[in-house]
């Protein structure tokens, strides 16, 4: 399996287990817990198994900030959470952020 896979499957990962966490109510619900510790532990795994082909400043933007991006929008239409225009706002810096790491400058 390649980088991009991992990686696509760690931000995956990601956001489903931070909606368990969500969803554990304080960790209060044993199964969603127990479900949002093995998704995390999933995918710090997939996440480290992308780096080994994708530079770690590539490779953590893009799980961090898609992760982000991702679990704000599912804040918004599974939870049901309010969004206001600055949290707009920094989501689509974020996306920016991502977008102009992955631009491929002259090689050096």
């Amino acid at each position: 399996m390649n980088g991009q896979v991992y990686l696509v499957a760690a931000i995956v990962l990601e956001v489903f287990s931070t909606s368990m966490m969500k969803y554990s109510a304080g960790f209060t619900k044993l199964y969603p817990s127990i479900t949002f510790a093995v998704g995390m532990s999933a995918s710090f795994y997939a996440v480290s198994q992308a780096m080994t082909t994708i530079p770690l400043n590539i490779a953590y933007a893009v799980w961090a900030g898609m992760g982000t991006v991702l679990t704000a929008l599912v804040a918004v239409f599974v939870w049901k959470e309010s969004i206001n225009v600055y949290s707009g706002f920094g989501i689509a810096l974020i996306v920016i952020g991502v977008v102009l790491l992955n631009l491929k400058g002259p090689a050096h």
